[in-house]
């Protein structure tokens, strides 16, 4: 965090006017953004785009910060923030969702908190259901309709093994067919993964090449539990990895009737985001990972805050 200083008194003012830490209210896309990225981030031939979330000590979403509250750096060099917006754009949203055995007396609550997030939803948003227990599959292609979705996890049962680094993979394969410019994955599940083919490694390095944000929800039992398997152990750190590198979060509960209020707060946070553009000194077309890192300028009379971004990209090549 760098100390905002500087600005006059006149300006002290009217920023703690305009910055607030309440969601903005849903809109309807009018049109096209005045940023109209392909992807989350995205390389071209001269510009990046990062979508960058700030919250407040209490988790709350900050809204109304300008550009000149951030600063942004490719591998420790300081970038100019050329592009900048806060709209909300329409999404193309995977749902990967957990069926195996041990969901069973966890379906009901997973279904409710599918139901909030989709309360979040916007007309130009679209959907796709991807569920998994022994192996994935895609239970329902892209759709504006939420309510198809709903209906298909309606006659969910759980059954089954949890190949959840397969379900990761075919979901990413989906979206290749996203119309909509900003991506996302919502991970429900409950534990690690048993009965895949894809290792940790290589969908590491997926998440890490694409250009989806993944948030996911893990809905783990209390660690003293004797009904904790080693797999469930290893869940937390496994999801935590995947999100955190594409600026997405894992939110871990213990408690089910949690769950619809963590799925509204993700659907939110994703209305609640900055776009920051800028076109990078270091123009070599090499392909190599380029780390990115956001310092938030601290507005004068708000608490600190806190950025989540995508951690980096790669360069084009060749």
């Amino acid at each position: 965090m760098l100390v905002f200083c500087g600005l006059a008194a006149a300006l002290q003012a009217e920023e703690k006017e305009r910055i607030t830490i309440e969601p903005r209210p849903r809109q309807q896309a009018s049109g096209p953004s005045e940023l109209t990225p392909r992807s989350n981030i995205r390389v071209d031939t001269s510009l990046v785009l990062i979508p960058v979330t700030v919250t407040d000590p209490l988790n709350r979403f900050v809204t109304g910060l300008e550009r000149e509250h951030f600063r942004l750096f490719e591998d420790k060099a300081e970038q100019k923030v050329s592009h900048f917006a806060s709209e909300d754009a329409p999404l193309s949203v995977g749902l990967v969702f957990d069926t195996s055995g041990s969901m069973g007396s966890k379906l009901a609550k997973s279904r409710q908190a599918v139901a909030q997030f989709f309360k979040t939803a916007n007309p130009e948003d679209e959907f796709f259901l991807v569920q998994f227990n022994d192996r994935p599959e895609l239970a329902h292609n892209f759709t504006h309709s939420v309510e198809e979705i709903q209906n298909k996890l309606t006659f969910t049962q759980a059954k089954g093994r949890t190949a959840l680094l397969d379900a990761v993979y075919l979901a990413f394969h989906t979206m290749r067919k996203a119309k909509n410019s900003r991506k996302a994955l919502i991970i429900v599940s409950d534990g690690g993964d048993n009965s895949s083919r894809y290792t940790e490694s290589e969908i590491k390095k997926l998440v890490r090449e694409a250009d989806v944000q993944i948030y996911a929800i893990g809905i783990f039992e209390p660690i003293a539990s004797r009904g904790r398997t080693a797999e469930e152990l290893s869940g937390p750190g496994l999801l935590s990895e995947i999100t955190e590198q594409t600026g997405g979060r894992h939110f871990p509960i213990d408690n089910l009737n949690d769950l619809p209020d963590v799925a509204a707060k993700i659907g939110i946070e994703l209305r609640n985001q900055y776009i920051l553009g800028y076109s990078p000194t270091n123009q070599e077309r090499d392909g190599k990972y380029r780390r990115v890192q956001v310092k938030l300028v601290q507005p004068r009379g708000l608490p600190p805050l806190r950025a989540f971004w995508r951690l980096g990209y790669y360069a084009p090549s060749q």
